[in-house]
């Protein structure tokens, strides 16, 4: 089970810290991401880290303002948001699979129920 938390409200040029809290298999087994829906759009892949978590991918899009990290100790992933726009608003969701290709054609075994973002100009 992952549940996600730490979306909200926020301001333009904002930041926010998203948080992936795993539950019920070994998260260490798993790679981990972040995707997230926008109305009207196809879900987007935002970045992910391998199972150790030494190595993250980014797509161009968002390179230099998404960092995703994990603390297998926590069981938990996140993602940290900055100079947000209202381009950003959608709602957000933790996915997780053996293969972080899966995540990057967002096509991951395991969801979460997303955690929703609004950035207000």
């Amino acid at each position: 089970q992952l549940v996600e938390s730490g979306g909200g409200l926020v301001q333009v040029g904002g930041s926010l810290r998203l948080t992936c809290a795993a539950s019920g298999r070994t998260f260490s087994s798993y790679a981990m991401g972040w995707i997230r829906q926008a109305p009207g759009k196809e879900r987007e892949f935002l970045g992910g880290t391998i199972k150790s978590g030494s190595s993250t991918y980014y797509p161009d899009s968002v390179k230099g303002r998404f960092t995703i990290s994990r603390d297998n100790s926590k069981d938990t992933a996140y993602l940290q948001i900055n100079n947000l726009t209202p381009e950003d608003t959608a709602v957000y969701l933790c996915a997780a699979d053996q293969s972080i290709h899966n995540l990057v054609v967002v096509n991951p075994e395991f969801w979460g129920q997303g955690t929703q973002v609004t950035v207000s100009s």
